[in-house]
């Protein structure tokens, strides 16, 4: 799902969250923990803050920048200017977005629509 925020100036799209990473993680953490307590416990932990992220942030694809949200606080915003490329690694089952800027690289776990992303980033910096 992908909502279409309208501002005076431009159109904003806003990601949808994807709880299918986290709750991968949640759920095959649970025969975990009968072998491995520790790490079981580990990526229980892990699957529970992606949880946490993919309920608060939110990605917001302007006509100018990917950007940030927590709630309605911009948390960053990346400028399409400053980028170099980006990929999404294992398309079959996307799980880590990469993007490289101009000073810095930065990878995200995915915890929204993957196709939306890969869609509306092919539109604002394609390839």
């Amino acid at each position: 799902m992908v909502t279409t925020l309208k501002d005076e100036a431009s159109e904003t799209i806003q990601l949808a969250p994807s709880f299918s990473i986290p709750l991968g993680l949640i759920i095959s953490s649970i025969p975990l923990v009968l072998v491995q307590k520790w790490l079981g416990l580990a990526i229980a932990l892990f699957g529970s803050f992606l949880l946490v992220q993919a309920m608060t942030l939110r990605l917001h694809f302007t006509t100018e920048a990917l950007e940030i949200y927590r709630g309605k606080t911009l948390i960053r915003s990346f400028p399409y200017q400053d980028w170099l490329h980006w990929e999404i690694y294992s398309p079959t089952v996307p799980i880590l977005f990469y993007f490289r800027e101009t000073k810095s690289i930065h990878f995200l776990p995915i915890i929204f629509d993957p196709q939306a992303l890969q869609t509306f980033l092919e539109q604002r910096f394609p390839r």
